[in-house]
């Protein structure tokens, strides 16, 4: 995909949901901590160190499962799309920032600089789209997320969503927090189980496909 429009452009970000300083050191150091806080003083970590390394077994069974040119959003430090250029499949990231794009490009993918909500290259002809990491809390909305990628993957594509442990459905205002003081701008953000993304995801027109389990973490395939 080099030298097309999807190459990496690291020009005039938006100010969306990840626009944060602490999430930017956090990749620039591949390292925490780092947590989403909520006003209440809830803490969920995010695992930075796992995101700045290589693929490890669990997301070697979402990689086994891409199929055709993969659209990976909210691709952060690009583990997942860097891995899936070097299996020879078109992929390209998507992330709100810019140290997340440039991390991609520098492992070796393709990465844009915007939201998934903006226009994208390839709409409606991904074979593959990936919510990992928690992704489908992208704007606190999940149906709207679902609705746009719906619209971004090919008929009888995939979408490959990683849910929360927990049977969970919620929409919390929440910011990145460093732990040592440093905190970004507050924004919505969304924490679904298997059981509400599949409510939600039916109403998107996407039909379950499988789920499964890795390393403690908890995934579901829906096909359109």
């Amino acid at each position: 995909m080099r030298g097309d429009p999807v190459t990496a452009r690291l020009a005039g970000p938006p100010t969306r949901t990840w626009q944060a300083d602490p999430y930017a050191d956090a990749l620039r150091t591949g390292r925490g901590p780092l947590y989403l806080r909520r006003r209440d003083g809830w803490l969920l970590p995010l695992d930075v160190e796992r995101w700045c390394a290589a693929p490890d077994a669990a997301d070697g069974t979402v990689l086994s499962r891409c199929a055709g040119p993969v659209l990976d959003i909210g691709c952060g430090p690009g583990r997942l799309v860097a891995a899936l250029a070097g299996l020879g499949h078109k992929a390209l990231g998507v992330d709100v920032t810019p140290e997340a794009v440039a991390r991609t490009v520098r492992a070796g993918g393709s990465a844009l600089c915007r939201s998934v909500f903006d226009p994208l290259p390839r709409e409606g002809r991904w074979g593959t789209v990936l919510l990992i990491d928690g992704n489908i809390g992208i704007g606190g909305d999940p149906a709207a997320l679902l609705r746009r990628t719906s619209e971004l993957t090919a008929s009888g594509g995939s979408l490959l969503v990683e849910v929360a442990e927990a049977d969970v459905d919620e929409r919390v205002e929440v910011y990145v927090d460093d732990g040592n003081g440093g905190r970004g701008a507050s924004f919505w953000w969304s924490r679904l189980g298997a059981r509400a993304l599949s409510v939600a995801a039916a109403d998107a027109g996407w039909a379950p496909y499988g789920s499964w389990q890795a390393a403690g973490r908890h995934f579901v395939h829906l096909r359109r």
